[in-house]
């Protein structure tokens, strides 16, 4: 393994309002990203009714949830081929492809006809949808990320957490759409036509961002470094460590994060708890996680990054199940918000500062590439597969505390990878 570190990127960093610009342009796409799978997770019943026929409700939503998986299985495809791209051509030029390639599997989500009107062709469209956002979602983590926190060296703990906050917002939208939706249409129109009405909103973030990602300048920190034969060489030859820390680190957050949008689902099939209410608690947490974020990059690059995140890590898994033992025991609509918000300071208070950490195990001209690999591996296998998982947990065991012990489990394997960045890579 070879032991480097990140050279430096800038030190002065640039103008205000240049580094509002970058704010936006780099967490615009991300924003869409995640809104349209907090939006599949949480409306998973309704798209489940339209596109998977089956007799048995539990079977259908354990359908509906491996297609959200499985599509993950092309994102670390899209992040070897978008971030040897961006660590090549720039991160400006991989953020305004990703984008065009995310609006189109938007479109064919708000637009595909169901499974009663074009059979199994409107399954495997469904299934195209996810698999295209999927591979422009592996390359937009890499280069938005590299993007933000090549801005400022000094402030990368902060300019690096408006990724995460990005997925916050998105998180607060969703459930916004969800609560709303649920609350003023029938069951029976949620699954006709209003499961489709913030997936058509979601096709309006995409020219905006487009417009924005135009106009930004791009990133200074490659101006510093000769542009790379092969990226993905570069990578697997040279830092294959690194892409073990960045994937370990980022385990406990990517598998809290979904467990956090399959919990208004368990509150609703497993808990009898009211639809709208169960959204509202997501709602909350959005909040948290969208207003925390920063907050906790700012401090991290005043203190110490593993100074805030290896308690977390600790404290999430020492949670866990106390929270989902107290869920089910006493299940409610206030017991769901404080579980949720518990769950959500927490997430916040872990990954502020993990995007920059994990930017620092590469560098400049291998950051994008390493960078998207290393998050679209452990997504894939920690993240889209967590609801499929948390679903066939209950299931199979019959108990409902079952998704805490693995929540537990991840918790105990990025603690073990935050030591091993701060042992091989300096990283504090």
């Amino acid at each position: 393994m070879t032991v480097e570190q990140s050279p430096p990127t800038t030190s002065a960093g640039p103008a205000p309002t240049a580094t509002k610009r970058a704010i936006a342009a780099a967490t615009v796409g991300n924003a869409l990203e995640w809104f349209d799978l907090a939006l599949y997770a949480l409306l998973a019943t309704y798209i489940g009714r339209t596109f998977f026929p089956s007799g048995d409700p539990g079977v259908q939503l354990v359908q509906t949830y491996a297609v959200f998986g499985v599509t993950y299985l092309i994102r670390p495809v899209g992040g070897l081929v978008l971030g040897a791209y961006a660590d090549r051509r720039g991160r400006k030029k991989a953020l305004m492809l990703s984008i065009r390639l995310m609006v189109a599997g938007t479109l064919l989500m708000a637009f595909m006809p169901g499974y009663g009107t074009l059979g199994i062709t409107a399954t495997l469209g469904i299934v195209l949808a996810r698999l295209l956002q999927g591979f422009a979602a592996g390359g937009e983590f890499g280069a938005a990320t590299s993007f933000l926190v090549e801005q400022n060296a000094a402030r990368k703990g902060f300019l690096g957490s408006f990724q995460f906050a990005s997925q916050g917002l998105s998180t607060l939208l969703a459930a916004g759409f969800a609560a709303g939706l649920t609350t003023v249409l029938s069951d029976a129109q949620m699954t006709s036509w209003g499961w489709r009405v913030p997936f058509v909103f979601g096709l309006l973030i995409g020219p905006v961002g487009y417009f924005v990602r135009r106009y930004v300048e791009e990133s200074p920190a490659l101006d510093q470094e000769p542009e790379p034969r092969s990226p993905v060489l570069a990578v697997f030859r040279d830092h294959w460590g690194g892409l073990l820390i960045a994937g370990g680190v980022l385990v406990v957050s990517t598998a809290l994060n979904f467990i956090l949008q399959y919990l208004p689902t368990f509150g609703i099939r497993e808990l009898g708890l009211d639809d709208s209410l169960s959204y509202v608690a997501l709602f909350v947490t959005g909040a948290i996680l969208t207003l925390g974020t920063p907050l906790v990059g700012l401090l991290a690059d005043r203190h110490g990054r593993l100074r805030i995140m290896l308690p977390s890590a600790l404290l999430i898994g020492a949670a866990a199940v106390p929270l989902f033992m107290w869920l089910t025991t006493s299940p409610s609509f206030l017991t769901l918000t404080l579980c949720m918000a518990a769950l959500g300071l927490l997430k916040a208070a872990y990954f502020g500062a993990l995007p920059s950490v994990m930017s620092d195990v590469f560098p400049v001209r291998a950051r994008a590439t390493g960078l998207s690999f290393s998050y679209n591996t452990t997504v894939a296998v920690f993240g889209g597969f967590t609801p499929t998982i948390a679903a066939a947990l209950v299931t199979t065991t019959g108990s409902r505390v079952s998704p805490a012990y693995y929540l537990l489990a991840v918790a105990v394997l990025s603690t073990t990878a935050l030591a091993a960045s701060a042992r091989t890579h300096g990283i504090r």
